[in-house]
């Protein structure tokens, strides 16, 4: 499959996609932009599920990240 032109003419469009709720809809405390919320939406989106959980992470505290010091 060359694009989403592609894909639309082999799979259909998704205009009448109604995702579905089931065990498995869980919120995710993964950041956003990680490599784990990521995986997560590839997951819901995988499972016909809702992509986002209204209980997902929606800041950031409580992280600390990587610093590199300055050359």
């Amino acid at each position: 499959m060359g694009n989403v032109f592609d894909a639309i003419l082999q799979f259909g469009h998704d205009e009448d996609y109604v995702p579905h709720v089931n065990n498995e809809f869980s919120p995710t405390d993964a950041p956003a932009g990680s490599t784990e919320k990521l995986d997560v939406l590839a997951r819901r989106i995988a499972m016909g599920l809702p992509l986002w959980h209204p209980e997902d992470r929606s800041d950031y505290s409580g992280l600390t990240g990587a610093v590199r010091p300055r050359e």
